[in-house]
């Protein structure tokens, strides 16, 4: 489906027969959010809203994956659902429209919000950080933003946990438990590789400021550490750290050869 295109949305599922539909999708770009304003609001907004309307003339289940972006990062307390969302970004306000207008055409759909996602099928920060190591003697990253890195595994096993109460609606913060800096993540990632046995040329990660990137377009939110005690509450499920969920990540990687030419 091209969720560039919402009105053609319910002919391209027309096809399909399902009980539940999970949204992972969306334009996920901050900058590029900032600076084609529509194509996220079409992407981020209006799609979510006409898969929700979809689902609930089916009488499908429709699950929805939103972020931490839609929260102003100006606090230092971890952020509940009832928690005012004030964004920061347009990235943020496409995607709090699409958090909203999903909840308003189908109360009984499910918003998962999450932060900072890694897993084993698609590069993310880890894997970037591998990259630097792996390449170069110096690895450097964000010292003064915090939120929670959250495991693909971990977020599949959670919905299944939700999508499995039926009358579980609206919305769940997700993440996995404690909070970190991206020097803080990566150092970790980086400690978990040494260990497993990378040929890591650089071994530290030096802590740099936000302000300091100069590529970015969009601001960015300081703090957005996500409370889960409502899906614990929900499920029984108590979140594993993220610091665990590093370390399985990376062991399921292969060691790489040392390479001496670099």
């Amino acid at each position: 489906m091209d969720l560039d295109k919402p009105s053609e949305l319910d002919a391209a599922l027309e096809p399909y027969q399902f009980d539940v539909l999970i949204n992972s999708a969306g334009l996920t770009d901050v900058d590029r959010c900032e600076k084609e304003t529509a194509l996220a609001h079409r992407m981020n907004a209006e799609s979510p809203v006409e898969l929700a309307k979809i689902c609930r003339n089916r009488s499908a289940r429709f699950v929805h994956l939103g972020t931490d972006y839609v929260f102003s990062g100006t606090g230092r307390t971890p952020l509940t659902e009832e928690d005012p969302a004030v964004p920061a970004n347009h990235y943020g306000r496409s995607k709090l429209a699409g958090d909203l207008g999903v909840l308003e055409v189908n109360p009984a759909a499910l918003v998962a919000r999450i932060s900072w996602l890694f897993g084993p099928e698609k590069p993310a920060f880890p894997e970037m950080i591998l990259k630097q190591a792996l390449a170069g003697s110096r690895v450097s990253a964000v010292a003064d933003k915090w939120s929670s890195p959250t495991y693909a595994p971990d977020v599949a096993s959670w919905l299944l946990a939700l999508v499995g109460q039926e009358h579980q609606s609206g919305l769940f913060h997700l993440s996995n438990a404690g909070a970190c800096s991206w020097q803080e993540y990566g150092q970790t990632v980086l400690d978990a590789a040494l260990d497993a046995g990378w040929p890591l040329r650089a071994t530290l990660v030096d802590p740099i400021s936000m302000d300091s990137i100069k590529a970015f377009v969009a601001k960015r939110p300081v703090y957005t550490v996500m409370n889960t005690a409502r899906f614990t509450n929900a499920t029984g499920i108590v979140p594993r750290t993220w610091q665990e969920a590093i370390r399985e990540h990376v062991a399921g990687k292969p060691v790489p050869a040392r390479d001496d030419s670099v």
